[in-house]
């Protein structure tokens, strides 16, 4: 088969990557379109997918974000148009799923985080299969229009796409941190430019606060340029100028600190202590970390303990990325269940 693959944000390409190559492992073609955004360019490059670039972010509003999907749809619809793609894949990308509709297309999409209300009445309604966490009741995805659509895995993605994965203790060298040193913290810089996130987070300004005073080596992850340059300003914080590996990163870290979601679940699956800063809605996922104690809500940043982490003890949960695979395969299937069921 010909199947499009469509990445839109930095943590997608982490999620896709293995999956764009098992399915090239089973003799499918695949050819994938990345939107200018974040990381995403950098990301795909470090991981080897050959893309084309198309469209950027349109903005943190609703009339921006409306003003994107426009847009960027458009050209994925006249870029798409004359390949012959069999199936469309994305994980949260209203993009593809708009563009795959118009051109008739069956699509998939994926996400882990049922509170984004726009994206998913849109995903959800146009893709033949939506691909979510068993964590996730049904029932919250109903309203979407996601109904006789879901296909549910166990665990969390992070465990999938990190199955295979090992960690390379070359991206401390690469920031200049000591092996042996100080403990290492990685914050991760709120998503504010996402709808779900729309107010400025002040426990993250007193979090940089405590960090500075601590003996620590500091590592901040910012999402956009602007963050970057506000953060390079405070020479007690190591701010990385490109993208890096950041799983390796987290995997040899003592405590990760983050108030996004994706970092947070890489941190549970790798076995690095972790607090979320996130002050949007919870979504299912955190909802079971948090009562398993795989993860700890950080209220004030005085409840940091910065100290090293145990390097033993801990058993990673591996999954194959291939079973993700097929559950987005599954589209093909419902589209042609649902063109009998319309003939009929």
């Amino acid at each position: 088969m010909r199947i499009w693959v469509d990445l839109t944000n930095s943590p997608h390409v982490l999620v896709m990557a293995p999956i764009v190559r098992w399915l090239r492992a089973q003799g499918h073609e695949v050819e994938i379109t990345a939107r200018d955004f974040a990381q995403t360019l950098e990301l795909c490059r470090r991981h080897g997918l050959a893309h084309t670039a198309i469209g950027e972010h349109g903005g943190a509003g609703v009339l921006g974000k409306a003003r994107g999907l426009v847009r960027r749809s458009t050209a994925l619809l006249r870029w798409a148009r004359r390949r012959g793609f069999d199936l469309a894949l994305g994980h949260g990308s209203n993009d593809i799923s708009v563009a795959a509709r118009v051109l008739g297309i069956p699509s998939a999409t994926a996400f882990d985080y049922e509170w984004a209300a726009l994206q998913h009445h849109i995903n959800c309604r146009l893709a033949q299969t939506v691909v979510v966490p068993e964590a996730i009741p049904p029932e919250r995805l109903a309203r979407y229009g996601a109904r006789g659509k879901l296909r549910r895995y166990p665990g969390i993605k992070e465990e999938y796409y990190l199955a295979d994965f090992e960690p390379d203790a070359g991206v401390l060298d690469e920031l200049g941190l000591e092996r042996d040193g100080p403990p290492i913290v990685v914050v991760r810089t709120p998503p504010e430019a996402s709808l779900y996130h729309r107010f400025r987070n002040p426990l993250f300004a007193d979090l940089l606060l405590r960090l500075e005073r601590e003996d620590a080596q500091v590592v901040v992850l910012p999402r956009l340029a602007e963050q970057r340059a506000e953060l390079r300003a405070r020479p007690r914080l190591r701010v990385p100028e490109r993208a890096i590996d950041a799983p390796s990163l987290v995997a040899l870290a003592d405590l990760v600190v983050s108030a996004g979601g994706t970092m947070n679940r890489e941190a549970v699956a790798l076995g690095t202590p972790v607090y979320t800063t996130f002050e949007g809605r919870l979504g299912a996922v955190d909802e079971l970390l948090l009562r398993e104690g795989r993860m700890r809500r950080l209220g004030d940043p005085s409840q940091l303990r910065i100290e090293h982490k145990p390097r033993t003890g801990f058993e990673r949960k591996r999954r194959d990325p291939g079973d993700l695979a097929r559950l987005m395969l599954s589209a093909l299937e419902a589209s042609g269940e649902r063109g009998h069921a319309q003939a009929g």
